[in-house]
């Protein structure tokens, strides 16, 4: 409205400038005296006629951009209008969509309260029907008091339904609040059935609407409601079905299903294993069958009438790529046939197996000596061996026939064969009532011909009696030769001088000679009593002042060990005497007691004991000295070295010529000095085990290098050319870099030393499998060989006729450091051709810490 009437006044402004011109020149024409102010009015008349076009020209602009915006305006007011219609539409459609079934809608708007729309019936017949109970009443109360809201201002029948427990089952309730609070957190929506507390099916579905989370709550219809029902026994049913499969699935037989076509339908595990498939949708899908045709057309011939199961079939099959044998059954149902098949391969394998060993039994009764009779219940004779007959020599017919046991005794009285008794009939009986007895008899029978038979009857669990018949002639003449060699032993160990003794199993004393009593000063009544070895040893405690072997002496009698071994300990009596002690298992449990006298080996053996003691202490005492000593020395020597560093760099005054040179001379014997004690400081933590190797990955021809330097003064004082053959691909290897360093100096140092001036010393490096070679070759005298055998003992020095001079160290230092890294040295040399040393190193670390004593081993 502004805008139109700012265009009307600047109209009505334009009108009056235009026309205020001609109504001048209506008034009448200027006179000639005002002419030339008219010629002046006439410019400002032009000026203000272009200032009032171009209002004008402005104005109508404006009016038209007005009319066009008007015309806008009204189209989208219209538009407006038309929305307003459809929303008030769809929003009655949406009112009577809403409430033409009962149903209630939830929505939740970020974290405000909710907005609950819907049925209030729906909402009050749950309240109504869930509510009759007061726990439920109060669970509804507590969950009003967690919405943030009074439960006496609470709406009555809807609010009430946010609390789920109180009108659903507690397992639904839970999984209905779990998927609210998922639909609310992150928009995912479900759709469930739910069982309220009185019976009655919910559905619930929820949904995330416009930015809004909205659960919808309706009671589902009859048709529904018996879907819902038809749906869980469908549910149940496919449990009980995957059940079943996994039960069938965890039977070790295969198991199968034909449909009325007689096509596979199912298969367990057990199935597609037998017949090698990854998986039984494989097999099913291949129609990989277990038997062949012509069983499967058996067991279809077998197979009677829907309910009845046919009796099992044994056919031969392959299973998992070897041949077994299946008892296999199958019976018809509406749907078509099911089957199992039970391995029985070791089932037959066991009776096969089983009647083997009946037949070995047999053979091997027939083998034995002693006879073997077997009668059943009602006395028959249903097995003797071969022994049997030869014992009683009887006609092989008769015994075939199965005759009676009484029937045999007869015949045996008949022939003479039997004891002689004066009433056979009550001795028959006697042996007849072994058939109702509980436990074996045994029982001597002294035959006419001389022989004495050990005659055992032995009940048989199912009835009948089973006859061993052992000759005992040979072991009662053998028992008598026993007899009388146990007296000769007894008459030996009595003339023996050592003490000897020995005990049984029940640790008492059996036998025991003079000597031994007269050495422990025992009564001989006393040891004729057979007393317990604890009695004994109590008795002998007496004469030793060590009480400690006795332990181990009593063990070896007495103990219950599964593997018996021998004992031995040494004894001093009191009066000197000492006796090795040596106890050893016997058969049958005893053990052999023996003592001898050692009293003079003892003594020389104590002798040697001693010295070697102390030439340990002596040993002992040198490493620790020599320790000791060494770290003294280094003390002042470190100050000596740094003193003369200090005079030779020249800190606190200039020097002379002769000056310089004794500080360069004093620093060399310094030098020279500390290394000789480095290496006895190494050399003692060698011996003491305590020199551990720092480990690392080094660069060969770098570590060569290193030590070439160390040694380049030596070589220029003594003019000695340095050959390096170090290839550039010789690698790197698993070692102590500074050992390395140490180990190619003393071997340079040594080869130097033993050169002639103008002379060469070569140094090789080379990889070969597993090992990196060192060598270090020179020129010079070489060595002798009755020298070379000791050039890498400790202090072993040879001068050679050289002025090389050394306490004999270095070449040690060399070995220890190299058997240290898990190596070797080898020295080769000859008078006059010069000497090379080779230092081998694996390239891996071999197992261990790296010491010493583990790398020897």
């Amino acid at each position: 409205m502004g805008l139109e009437r700012a265009a009307r006044v600047l109209s009505r402004v334009g009108v009056l400038v235009v026309a205020a011109p001609f109504a001048a020149r209506a008034e009448g024409a200027p006179s000639i005296e005002a002419r030339p102010m008219l010629g002046a009015m006439h410019t400002h008349n032009v000026a203000g006629l272009a200032v009032i076009l171009g209002l004008i020209l402005f104005a109508t602009i404006l009016s038209l951009v007005y009319l066009r915006e008007r015309v806008g305006w009204m189209r989208k007011e219209r538009a407006l209008q038309d929305e307003l219609t459809d929303l008030r539409g769809a929003h009655d459609r949406a009112e009577m969509l809403l409430h033409s079934e009962r149903q209630v809608l939830v929505a939740w708007a970020g974290r405000g309260e909710p907005m609950i729309v819907g049925d209030p019936a729906f909402a009050q017949d749950l309240r109504n029907q869930d509510l009759r109970n007061p726990d439920l009443r109060n669970q509804e109360l507590r969950g009003y008091e967690a919405w943030g809201q009074d439960p006496q201002g609470a709406p009555r029948g809807s609010r009430h339904l946010l609390t789920f427990g109180t009108w659903l089952a507690a397992q639904d309730a839970q999984l209905l609040e779990a998927a609210v609070a998922t639909l609310r957190e992150r928009g995912t929506g479900f759709r469930m059935n739910l069982r309220s507390l009185a019976g009655r099916f919910i559905e619930a579905q929820g949904q995330a609407v416009g930015g809004r989370a909205l659960l919808r709550l309706r009671e589902t219809t009859e048709e529904r409601r018996e879907l819902i029902e038809l749906r869980h026994r469908l549910e149940e049913a496919k449990r009980g079905l995957s059940a079943l499969a996994g039960l069938l699935d965890a039977l070790p037989q295969p198991v199968w299903h034909r449909d009325t076509a007689g096509a596979l339908a199912f298969v367990n595990t057990a199935y597609a294993a037998a017949v090698e498939a990854p998986n039984r949708e494989a097999a099913l899908s291949h129609g990989l069958e277990l038997l062949d045709r012509s069983a499967r057309d058996q067991i279809a011939r077998q197979t009677g009438r829907p309910g009845l199961v046919a009796q099992p079939l044994r056919l031969s099959a392959v299973v998992a790529g070897a041949r077994r044998t299946l008892d296999v059954s199958e019976s018809t149902l509406e749907t078509g046939r099911v089957g199992i098949a039970v391995d029985v391969s070791e089932l037959e394998s066991v009776r096969a197996d089983l009647q083997r060993q009946m037949d070995a039994n047999v053979r091997t009764l027939d083998q034995l000596p002693t006879a073997v009779a077997m009668f059943d219940a009602r006395q028959r004779l249903i097995f003797h061996n071969a022994a049997y007959q030869r014992l009683w020599d009887l006609d092989p017919a008769f015994l075939e026939g199965r005759p009676l046991d009484g029937e045999i005794l007869d015949r045996l009285r008949a022939a003479r064969k039997l004891p002689e008794q004066a009433d056979f009939r009550s001795w028959k009986t006697d042996v007849l009532a072994a058939y109702r007895a509980v436990e074996p008899t045994d029982t001597p029978w002294y035959l006419p011909d001389g022989r004495t038979l050990r005659v055992v009857a032995d009940p048989n669990p199912q009835g009948g009696l089973t006859y061993l018949y052992h000759d005992v002639s040979e072991s009662m003449k053998l028992a008598s030769r026993y007899d009388a060699l146990m007296k000769e032993q007894a008459e030996t160990l009595e003339a023996l001088k050592e003490p000897v003794a020995v005990f049984g199993a029940d640790g008492r004393l059996t036998v025991a000679n003079r000597a031994f009593a007269a050495t422990w000063r025992l009564d001989p009544a006393t040891l004729a009593g057979k007393p317990h070895v604890d009695a004994v040893i109590a008795a002998c405690r007496a004469l030793t002042p060590d009480q400690s072997p006795w332990a181990g002496i009593r063990q070896s009698i007495t103990g219950l060990s599964e593997t018996r071994s021998g004992h031995a300990c040494r004894l001093d009596i009191n009066d000197g005497t000492v006796l090795d002690c040596s106890s050893q298992p016997l058969p049958l449990g005893a053990t052999l007691l023996t003592f001898i006298d050692v009293t003079a080996s003892a003594n020389v053996e104590r002798a040697l004991t001693e010295k070697n003691d102390a030439l340990e202490r002596a040993s002992q005492l040198r490493d620790t000295f020599v320790h000791h000593v060494s770290y003294e020395l280094r003390s002042p020597l470190t100050n000596i070295i740094g003193f003369t560093q200090l005079l030779g760099d020249e800190t606190v005054g200039a020097l002379n010529e002769r000056q310089r040179e004794y500080s360069e001379h004093i620093m060399r014997s310094s030098a020279a000095l500390l290394v000789i004690i480095n290496d006895i400081l190494d050399l003692a933590s060698i011996d003491a085990g305590s020199l551990e190797l720092q480990r690392e990955t080094i660069d060969v021809r770098a570590t060569v290098d290193a030590a070439v330097r160390g040694i380049e003064d030596r070589l220029a004082e003594s003019d000695i050319r340095l050959d390096l053959d170090v290839p550039e691909g010789v690698g790197s290897v698993f070692a102590d870099g500074k050992r390395v360093r140490q180990i190619l100096f003393n071997l340079l140092s040594n080869a130097v030393g033993f050169s002639e001036p103008g002379q060469q010393v070569r140094v090789e490096a080379r990889r070969e499998g597993a090992e990196l070679r060192l060598t270090v070759i020179d020129r010079g005298r070489g060595i002798a060989p009755e020298v070379i055998d000791r050039v890498f003992d400790r202090f072993e020095s040879n001068t050679l006729g050289t002025k090389h001079r050394g306490v004999g160290l270095g070449l040690s230092i060399v070995r220890s450091f190299v058997e240290l890294h898990g190596g070797r040295v080898e020295i080769h040399s000859a008078p006059g051709t010069g000497t090379r040393v080779t230092c081998l190193f694996p390239v891996e670390p071999p197992p261990g810490n790296g010491r010493l004593a583990e790398a020897a081993e």
